[in-house]
């Protein structure tokens, strides 16, 4: 694989920064503990952004960001516009997952059952009592684009309520104001449109929120899921219909509100799932025969870009590009070097004027 270089890009400008690092580390050693060539970069966004991945000469991209700018289709963007094969799903299917509202319209447009809720922007934020109306307590309030439970806040009156928007406000200039729904939290591993399984997550408080993930020592989880395998099996049905709404591809999880009624209710999509030592997507495919290094490499192997070149052919390109090389320091005989000219089918990397 040498001559294939590897980006993991990792940072970013959101608030969830130093997950980030931590997620693209442990990516980075995985990966070149399996000999690839891994470049580890930094994400500043911003007018340098075509300059750090350029300089970076990289020929696949693996995603290790979160939040803004990162699961939102926006250096996706950029990567589609250098022609970079990168992990995780499209720039649509991430803008969409991390617009909480949007993604919650395609939930309802396609049968998946979620949460009641309203939004507001800033200016329907200062007539809140008017706009919660019957709606009741207690209800979860979260910011409309971010991850990993930033600014999200359970309420239980209209004090509570009034506070957690203004500090949700801080993070995006609209809200969602969800129904809260009493339950157990599962998530769900999705692989490449492969169910992996599911994990049960029991915080100590009543809401897996930051802290829980990636502060807490006593938060426990339950690997398989605590539930009857019959009701188990239309739970993992229940996210394979949700991945499919979006048109979520590579490794996304999806998480679940299971109740003690014989309901399930989704709460989201995360289309680049957190890959450290607490991480649940790690958990699952660990369980399902994937040590991390292994889940690393199906993940970039489901590296691709909306326009079609895909991280397969990439490695093509490269067999072709190294028995080019070969063959021109006449190495090795003509038919081998046919033979993985025969091989590749670049479809447009940087190795397509090979030969």
């Amino acid at each position: 694989m040498e001559a294939v270089r590897v980006g993991v890009v990792m940072g970013g400008t959101s608030s969830e920064r130093e997950v980030s690092l931590r997620s693209g580390e442990a990516v980075a050693s995985a990966l070149e503990e399996r000999g690839y060539d891994v470049v580890r970069i930094d994400w500043v966004g911003g007018v340098e952004a075509f300059e750090q991945l350029t300089s970076a000469e990289i020929d696949v991209a693996f995603l290790a960001l979160h939040g803004k700018q990162g699961e939102d289709g926006c250096i996706q963007g950029v990567l589609e516009m250098l022609g970079i094969p990168y992990t995780g799903s499209g720039v649509l299917t991430s803008a969409l997952a991390m617009d909480k509202l949007k993604s919650k319209e395609l939930f309802r447009l396609h049968n998946v059952p979620t949460p009641p809720y309203y939004e507001l922007s800033r200016s329907s934020a200062a007539s809140l009592e008017a706009a919660h109306g019957s709606f009741g307590f207690p209800a979860v309030v979260k910011p409309r684009r971010e991850g990993s439970s930033v600014g999200v806040a359970k309420v239980t009156n209209f004090e509570e309520l009034a506070a957690a928007v203004d500090s949700a406000l801080l993070f995006d200039d609209s809200v969602i104001v969800e129904r809260f729904v009493r339950g157990r939290e599962l998530a769900v591993a999705v692989l490449d449109g492969r169910v992996l399984g599911a994990i049960e997550v029991e915080p100590v408080g009543e809401m897996y929120d930051y802290h829980s993930k990636y502060v807490a020592t006593d938060t426990q989880y339950h690997l398989p899921a605590r539930v009857d395998p019959t009701r188990l099996k239309g739970i993992l049905n229940l996210a394979e219909r949700t991945a499919h709404a979006l048109d979520v591809r590579g490794a996304a999880r999806v998480d679940l509100i299971v109740t003690e009624g014989m309901n399930e209710y989704v709460l989201e999509v995360n289309t680049l799932p957190g890959m450290t030592e607490k991480s649940l997507l790690p958990k699952i495919a660990a369980a399902s025969g994937y040590d991390f290094g292994a889940l690393c490499e199906a993940m970039l192997d489901a590296a691709r870009l909306d326009s079609g070149l895909t991280f397969r052919d990439v490695r093509q390109a490269a067999m072709l590009d190294s028995a080019e090389n070969v063959w021109n320091e006449a190495a090795f005989d003509e038919s081998e070097y046919v033979a993985a000219r025969s091989r590749s089918n670049t479809g447009g990397s940087r190795f397509q004027q090979v030969g």
